[in-house]
């Protein structure tokens, strides 16, 4: 990890998220030491179902995690659909390799595809690359360097010393607080989420994102997993989630708590469909977790000299756009892509801001807005959610409009993606003489 001709100074990585894992792989890659620093004592697959969108599949394909890689945690998505609460489609489109990208859009378990990485950064770099139990709580500079302050599960403190900092710590970050002390509290607009999986026949295409319900009240569904060969049941991922007057706040303490089926079942009780059962599959989950659809307002920056925030801790967004974690892995390819160009240095840090923090800032406001479920609110406009004929309420050209806006911003413009140039050629590597 550390051959003579490189510094002996690591890039530090706060936080062993999927966000740390990509920037781990990208700095191997282009022959740039780092050492990931994750507060938790053991990595488990934890969490439930997220979509990966074509912009961060190109990159694990580049980082050598091909399909037959990633089809192992979860399923190639074929088609993203909204249906409306009567049971008429509103919008779908096929995703992915059907839509005319040149990479596929995945639905995967969001802990087997964190582990997925762990275990592909442990065999490249080594079992020391990760140091498991060590939470960075702070940061100070230091000559030709940053000293990350890390504190122990046991509570005891101590300094390392590194090149640079990439806090990817999260939605609790505490490398943001301390570059942003004076930043709003965490935001919640109303909608309260309940999510877990079920067994189940997949619908549609057999690989479809399904949003179901209006704007304030529905059910979002797609399959993680292939259908198994004997029984037909696929792992199906559902989120269920209704909106309420946030006037009070947040009041359940939790930011994601076990529940009961009976606490929340009422809301979505005679959802029955010829091809849906709501309540049978929200009955069918195991467990299901309570989350508050939570956001943080925009930062001016994501950079404070040697130090930079991605991920979450830079642009925790709501799910409504499914980019989260592909906007994660972006972040960390384009991370790797301003280091080639000007080296491991401060300056890489605030080209990587210039390149993202501003687009990326709009983007989390256009998801708090609605995102591409924004189609919903213009069907409760105009009809309240009930109609016969969609294209008598959003004429087709008017909702494919919405989402080509949509895409445009979020990176997802076919186009302008399949002609891109990879964000790091093929066997770049960063020169010895390019750390300062």
């Amino acid at each position: 990890m550390n051959p003579s001709n490189i510094p002996q100074d690591p890039v530090l990585i706060a936080g062993g998220g999927i966000g740390g894992m990509a920037v781990a792989l990208t700095l191997h890659q282009i022959g740039v030491p780092c050492l990931v620093l994750e507060s938790v004592p053991e990595l488990q697959p934890l969490g439930v179902g997220i979509n990966l969108q074509p912009n961060a599949v190109r990159e694990l394909f580049d980082l050598g995690l091909k399909a037959e890689v990633l089809d192992t945690v979860g399923i190639a998505t074929r088609e993203w659909a909204l249906v409306g609460r009567n049971g008429n489609d509103i919008y779908s489109e096929p995703r992915g390799l059907l839509a005319g990208y040149r990479w596929p859009q995945y639905s995967v378990h969001r802990g087997r595809l964190q582990m997925l990485l762990y275990r592909t950064l442990l065999e490249r770099l080594g079992p020391g690359a990760v140091r498991l139990g060590q939470r960075v709580v702070g940061y100070r500079e230091a000559e030709g360097g940053v000293v990350a302050q890390v504190e122990s599960r046991d509570g005891v403190r101590r300094e390392l010393r590194g090149r640079l900092l990439v806090a990817a710590d999260g939605l609790h970050s505490a490398v943001r607080a301390q570059m942003h002390p004076n930043q709003p509290p965490i935001q919640w607009g109303g909608a309260i989420m309940w999510r877990g999986v079920t067994p189940g026949v997949p619908i549609r295409s057999g690989a479809s994102f399904v949003g179901l319900g209006s704007a304030r009240h529905r059910v979002v569904l797609y399959p993680i997993s292939p259908p198994d060969p004997v029984s037909g049941l696929a792992t199906i991922n559902w989120i269920a989630e209704i909106t309420v007057n946030n006037a009070g706040g947040w009041t359940q303490g939790d930011w994601n708590r076990r529940v009961a089926i009976d606490e929340f079942i009422g809301h979505f009780e005679g959802w029955n469909y010829r091809w849906l059962d709501v309540p049978t599959m929200l009955r069918g989950a195991r467990e299901v977790f309570e989350y508050p659809m939570i956001d943080r307002d925009p930062v001016p920056t994501w950079v404070d000299g040697r130090v930079a925030l991605l991920g979450d801790a830079a642009h925790v967004m709501y799910p409504t756009g499914s980019n989260g974690a592909s906007q994660a892995i972006v972040d960390a390819r384009v991370l790797g892509a301003t280091m080639l160009r000007h080296g491991v240095t401060p300056e890489a840090l605030r080209a990587y801001d210039e390149r993202l923090c501003k687009d990326i800032s709009a983007l989390v406001l256009r998801n708090r807005g609605a995102g591409p479920f924004g189609l919903l609110n213009l069907v409760d406009e105009r009809c309240g959610g009930v109609f016969d004929d969609i294209d008598t309420v959003v004429p087709p050209a008017e909702r494919e409009a919405f989402m080509a806006r949509y895409k445009a911003a979020a990176g997802l413009a076919i186009e302008a993606l399949n002609t891109a140039a990879p964000t790091i050629a093929p066997g770049a590597r960063v020169q010895q003489q390019r750390y300062a």
